[in-house]
């Protein structure tokens, strides 16, 4: 798929590897739609100025049913379609499973699993009528190993692992292409406040020794949305932490 003039939608792109993402497909020509649960803040979109492609604000509740298919709607109403839906939006309520509450289990899937789900529910008819399309699922090296104290944010990208091959099998014959990414230790604000030996003891995971950066996840979806004959696959960018 060539990028130029394409319309992407990105899930929780007001910040982070999602806008990251944003800006990249902006770069290349593509059209974008920002998109949060709140209001997206004036300055955020203006950034977007210097590439003269269109963007658009969306707000919504991806973890709702009605509001994604509302969201995925106004967009092809702005743009004309949605070519490329990548599914960034997650959050985190860590803690070990012993302690951890059934709302902060099911409030995690919620957002990251279902709001997934719900999105690209929302896209695979019109993408399937055109015959083209290229969904991208956020998933984490942690769906791929797991991770103590966050039972329930492993079994939401483990999901979207599943929910990425499941779909991608449904909708190959109709040139959909669906596929994941699985990033690793990204720079982040999060990783910004953290103690340097908790620093250390991740690089140490590390064989690169070095996180990575938003701007590299960002080419991993720039590459995934420009193949062709690619599909059901899951990408792991983490400087080697999860090779076998």
């Amino acid at each position: 798929m060539k990028l130029q003039g394409k319309n992407v939608f990105i899930t929780g792109s007001t910040r982070g590897i999602g806008l990251a993402i944003a800006h990249k497909f902006a770069s290349l020509g593509a059209n974008v739609v920002i998109n949060g649960r709140g209001e997206i803040p004036a300055e955020t979109l203006a950034a977007f100025e210097p590439y003269g492609v269109k963007v658009v604000s969306i707000s919504g509740d991806i973890s709702s049913q009605a509001q994604a298919k509302q969201m995925v709607d106004r967009a092809i109403e702005e743009l004309g379609s949605v070519d490329i839906l990548v599914n960034n939006a997650g959050i985190t309520k860590d803690g070990l499973a012993m302690r951890m509450t059934e709302e902060d289990f099911d409030s995690v899937l919620k957002i990251n699993l279902t709001g997934a789900f719900n999105m690209t529910q929302a896209v695979l008819k019109p993408m399937t009528r055109a015959r083209e399309g290229a969904i991208i699922n956020l998933s984490s090296v942690v769906g791929l190993v797991g991770n103590a104290g966050q039972a329930n944010y492993a079994a939401s990208k483990a999901g979207m692992i599943g929910l990425t091959k499941s779909i991608a099998r449904e909708v190959a014959s109709r040139n959909v292409r669906v596929n994941a990414i699985a990033p690793g230790f990204i720079e982040s604000d999060m990783t910004a406040v953290l103690a340097d030996k908790i620093k250390e003891a991740m690089l140490g995971q590390i064989p690169m020794k070095r996180f990575g950066q938003a701007e590299e996840v960002a080419d991993v979806a720039v590459f995934l949305a420009s193949q062709d004959y690619l599909t059901g696959q899951v990408i792991a960018i983490d400087g080697g932490l999860t090779m076998q």
